[in-house]
């Protein structure tokens, strides 16, 4: 029964961020850049998950400590390793302009 479901991989990642950056609005930004485009729903129960057609990334704030995990699952794990790394990378954009 297993072997009829599709297989999909996880990453697991964080980005460390320094205390006076508002984690919040990080992630009401990407909350904004993604619910606006098509095929994408966004969630924003405990931090903002995306859903993308074949993938998913969840972001959530640590209370303990200034960074933003991120959890990804695509169907290979070089498919989750890459949205990590493209989501930590439109994070530093955001970050980087304000």
């Amino acid at each position: 029964m297993k072997a009829t479901y599709p297989q999909y991989y996880m990453s697991k990642n964080k980005i460390q961020l320094t205390p006076s950056i508002n984690v919040d609005a990080i992630l009401q930004k990407v909350n904004e850049i993604y619910s606006a485009q098509p095929d994408v729903k966004v969630t924003t129960i405990d931090g903002v998950k995306i859903d993308f057609p074949e993938n998913w990334v969840h972001l959530r704030k640590s209370n303990t400590e200034p960074i933003i995990r991120i959890y990804t699952e695509a169907k290979s794990q070089q498919l989750a390793d890459n949205l990590a790394v493209e989501m930590i990378t439109k994070i530093e954009e955001i970050i980087k302009n304000g």
